[in-house]
Order: C-alpha cells, then structure tokens, then sequence
C-alpha cells in the first residue's frame, strides 16, 4: 500500500512540473476540491481546474520550475504540507501582458487533506500580489 507521503510527493512532482489533470488526477478523488485566499486562483475550485491551471502557467513562464523546502505528514489529521519555491522568468505569450523577461520567486504551501489514500482537498497558502508585482503582471 502507497503511503499518503508518497501519493502526495508524486501529486506534488506531477502538478509542479504542469502534467495537468490527466497527469494528477490518479492521485485525487473524483471531484477533489480546491481552494485558496489567492486572488489569482478566484472561483477555482476543484483540483482538476487548478491543476489545468497550473498546467496554463507554463505558457508564459516555460522554464517554471521548484524547489521542496519542507514536506511534512500528519498522521492524525490524515494530511500533508509541502512548502516550496517556484521560480521562472514571462518569455513566452500566453500571460495577461507581453512577455516582460522578469522573473518571479514565489513560496507557497499545499495542505493535501487525504481520504483513505487519494487526495480529497487540497489548500493553496500563497502571497499572488508579491508574484505578479515580480512578473510584471500588475
């Protein structure tokens, strides 16, 4: 049996690299929910929409990539938290303006909430003002 430490590294790895859904969806339950305080992320809901959306963010930022500092696992509560860096510089189209060549260093959490050994939830803690002031975006 996968622990939920490895289901939530490989969800992790899959969604930070821009697999989308078909590549995260075998690690969630059907109809996972989303949620975040990130006004960039408003109205997305579900993990599948955000993984697409993070999937959309490579794009504009094709050298997106990130750095683990810290993951950590919940036993009692069935959860997990991954803290981690995303970095990558706007050179391509597809962002809410022209290609600016900044770059962005952004940190963030994920709090997976498990159901038996899928993702049920997920939250995304992060500061999207700082990151889109870095890329040029606001």
């Amino acid at each position: 049996m996968t622990s939920i430490r490895d289901t939530a590294e490989r969800f992790f790895d899959v969604c930070e690299t821009g697999k989308g859904w078909e590549g995260c969806k075998q690690y969630c339950h059907p109809g996972a929910t989303f949620s975040s305080q990130a006004r960039a992320l408003a109205g997305i809901d579900s993990l599948e929409r955000y993984t697409d959306w993070m999937k959309g963010l490579f794009t504009p930022v094709p050298d997106g990539r990130y750095e683990v500092r810290s993951f950590a696992v919940d036993e009692g509560r069935h959860n997990v938290a991954a803290y981690a860096v995303f970095r990558g510089t706007h050179t391509a189209d597809g962002g809410p303006v022209p290609p600016t060549g900044k770059r962005v260093e952004a940190d963030y959490v994920y709090v997976m909430a498990f159901d038996g050994d899928r993702i049920r939830h997920m939250t995304k803690i992060w500061n999207d003002g700082v990151s889109l002031e870095q890329l040029g975006w606001m």
